[in-house]
C-alpha cells in the first residue's frame, strides 16, 4: 500500500502523486530546445521529484546524468580537488543501475589537472556519447559558497556559447536546482570576504555579471493548482475505493489554505490518513491544519529564519500582515521573497504565499509584540478555557466583550495611529490563547473604502466569521454590514461578528445585535 510522502523524492510505486504532467511537458520542451536553466524555489517544493521524473522519462532519448552536491563539500577545496572529483559526481547515479556507464564516466575524469582539462574532456565525452547528454544537478546551494563552482559554471557558459557558434561540443542541456538562483549566489560569495575598493564599487555590477547568464528564465510554477491536488486525491482513491471523497470540493479547500505548496498539500493529506481516520472533509482539513500548526519543522523554521535574516523581507511581511498595506509587486524588489516562497504575486499585488504561512507569521509577530507591548495585560483577560462552553462551542460574544474591555483599558496607552495600523494584530494576540490549540484563524483581506479584514476562526467543530473595520461613518457602516452578510452566505454561516475600531476620543464602548434577512451580526465598538 502506498502512502503520502513529504520527506523524500516521490516515487509512483511507493507514494501517492499529483499529476504534474503539464509542468513536465513544459520543462521537457526547454530541454529539447537545448536550454540551460535553473529551477530555484522555496524548500520542499518538489524540485527533486521533478528531476526524478525527468530522468526516468528521458532515459531512452538522452544520457541523463542526475547528480547532486549533497555531502560533497570536500570537492570544492580547490581547483585540483574539484577537477579530480567532478566526474565521480557525474558517475555516482549509475553505480547501481549501470556500472559499465559509471566506470566509463569516471575514466573520463582521470588525470585532470585544471578546468581547461575538464572543458576538453566534456567535449570528448559529448562527441563519443551515443546519446546527447543532459545534466541535472540537484542541491546546487551546497556549492554556493565556493568560487570553484562559479568558475565551473563559467566553463559551461563558454562552451554553451561556442556550441551555438558551432565551435565546440557540449551538453545538450544543464539544469540546476536549489533555493537560490545563481545570480544571488554570486553576490553571496563576494560578500563572504573582505572586498577590495574596486569590488565594493562593483557589487551591483557583479550581481548581474553571473556565470550563468546564458540560462533561460524558468517560468513553471511548481505549486499545485486545484486540478493537480484533485489528481493526488484521485490517486489515493485508486487504492481506497471504499472511501467517499468529494475530490473537487476537498481539492479546492486544500488549495485555499495552501495555495498549492507541495509540502503543505502532502502534509495535510498525510495527517488526515495517518491520524484522522481518512477524514477527507472540511472538518478533517481544519483539524489537520491545527495539528500542522503545532508542529516544528524545517519549512516553518526556514520561513522565520529568512525574514529575520533580511530586514527588507521582514519589513515587507510586516507591511502586508500587520499594517495591512497593499504592496505592488516589483520583480526586482521582491524577487528574493518570491524565490523563498514567502510571497506570491497575485495579479500584481504581493501577498503572503498561503494562509498557513500567514498564520505562522502572525503567531510569530504576535509573540514578539506580546513581549514588546501588550503581553502582560492580555493574560488578565484570556485565561485558558474561560470562553469554552460545555458543548464545545466558543462563547464568542463573551470573548468579544472581554476584548472590548481590554481595549478600553489600554486605549490611552497607544496612539490612535498604532491602533488603526495594528488593530488586527492586537485582536489576534488576544484570541490566540483563547483558541489554545483547539482552533486557528486565517485572514481574508479586502481592499476598498472600509479597509475590511474578515477573520475566519475555527474552534472545535465550529466556525466563526469576524470582520474588523475602521469606523468611517454610518453610511460606510451599513455597507459593511451588507458585505459581511454576503460573506456569511458564502461561508454558509448564520451568525457573524463585527468589531469596529473607533478612534474618536468621545466614542462609546457599546454592542448591538443586528438582524439582516436570515443573518444575525453581533457588533462591538472598541
Amino acid at each position: 500500500m502506498r502512502r503520502f510522502n513529504v520527506t523524500t523524492t516521490c516515487e509512483k510505486d511507493l507514494h501517492y502523486m499529483a499529476d504534474v504532467s503539464k509542468k513536465i511537458e513544459v520543462i521537457k520542451k526547454m530541454i529539447n530546445d537545448g536550454y540551460y536553466f535553473t529551477i530555484n524555489s522555496g524548500r520542499q517544493k518538489g524540485k527533486t521529484t521533478i528531476l526524478s521524473i525527468l530522468e526516468k522519462e528521458y532515459r531512452e532519448k538522452y544520457l541523463v546524468v542526475a547528480a547532486s552536491f549533497e555531502g560533497r563539500s570536500s570537492i570544492f577545496k580547490d581547483e585540483e580537488s574539484f577537477v579530480q572529483n567532478i566526474f565521480k559526481v557525474f558517475a555516482k547515479p549509475f553505480k547501481v543501475v549501470n556500472l559499465e556507464m559509471a566506470n566509463k564516466i569516471e575514466d573520463y575524469g582521470k588525470d585532470l589537472k585544471s578546468l581547461d582539462d575538464v572543458s576538453n574532456v566534456i567535449s570528448k565525452w559529448c562527441s563519443e556519447s551515443e546519446k546527447e547528454i543532459v545534466i541535472l544537478i540537484d542541491e546546487v546551494d551546497k556549492a554556493s559558497n565556493y568560487y570553484i563552482f562559479m568558475d565551473f559554471l563559467g566553463v559551461l557558459r563558454e562552451k554553451y556559447i561556442s556550441k551555438q557558434a558551432k565551435k565546440d561540443t557540449t551538453f545538450k542541456s544543464v539544469i540546476l536546482t536549489g533555493v537560490n538562483d545563481i545570480k544571488r549566489i554570486k553576490t553571496h560569495i563576494i560578500s563572504k570576504r573582505i572586498l577590495t575598493e574596486e569590488e565594493a564599487n562593483n557589487i551591483s555590477k557583479s550581481e548581474y555579471n553571473s556565470p550563468w547568464n546564458v540560462a533561460k528564465t524558468f517560468k513553471v510554477d511548481l505549486d499545485f493548482d486545484a486540478i493537480e491536488i484533485e489528481s493526488l486525491l484521485l490517486d489515493y482513491l485508486s487504492e481506497h475505493k471504499e472511501s467517499k471523497i468529494n475530490t473537487q470540493v476537498i481539492a479546492d479547500l486544500i488549495h485555499r489554505y495552501t495555495s498549492g505548496y507541495p509540502y503543505l498539500v502532502g502534509k495535510i493529506c498525510e495527517i488526515i490518513v495517518e491520524e484522522l481516520c481518512n477524514d477527507f472533509t472540511e472538518k478533517g482539513i481544519e483539524s489537520s491544519i491545527k495539528m500542522l500548526l503545532n508542529e516544528s519543522n524545517t519549512l516553518f523554521d526556514d520561513l522565520i529564519k529568512n525574514i529575520e535574516n533580511n530586514s527588507e523581507l521582514y519589513n515587507t511581511v510586516y507591511d502586508i500582515i500587520v499594517e495591512n498595506n497593499t504592496v505592488t509587486f516589483n520583480v526586482h524588489a521582491h524577487s528574493l521573497g518570491i524565490m523563498y516562497s514567502i510571497f506570491k504575486n497575485r495579479n500584481g499585488r504581493l501577498e503572503i504565499h498561503n494562509k498557513i504561512f500567514e498564520i505562522i507569521l502572525y503567531n510569530y509577530l504576535i509573540a514578539k509584540k506580546n513581549i514588546e507591548k501588550i503581553g502582560k495585560k492580555l493574560n488578565n483577560y484570556t485565561s485558558i478555557g474561560l470562553f469554552e462552553n460545555e458543548d464545545g462551542t466558543l462563547d464568542i460574544k463573551n470573548a468579544l466583550m472581554k476584548y472590548q474591555e481590554y481595549m478600553k483599558s489600554v486605549f490611552n496607552k497607544f496612539d490612535k495611529d498604532f491602533i488603526e495600523r495594528q488593530g488586527r494584530l492586537l485582536f489576534l494576540a488576544f484570541f490566540k490563547p483563547i483558541l489554545n490549540g483547539k482552533g486557528f484563524y486565517f485572514v481574508e483581506s479586502h481592499t476598498g473604502f472600509e479597509q475590511r479584514q474578515d477573520i475566519v476562526m475555527t474552534f472545535g467543530k465550529f466556525k466563526y466569521i469576524i470582520e474588523l473595520k475602521i469606523w468611517r461613518g454610518e453610511h460606510n457602516h451599513q455597507k459593511g454590514l451588507m458585505q459581511l452578510e454576503g460573506y456569511l452566505n458564502l461561508e454558509n454561516c448564520d451568525e457573524g461578528y463585527l468589531v469596529i475600531y473607533n478612534k474618536n476620543n468621545d466614542k462609546e464602548y457599546k454592542n448591538e445585535l443586528v438582524k439582516l434577512a436570515h443573518k444575525e451580526i453581533f457588533v462591538v465598538w472598541v
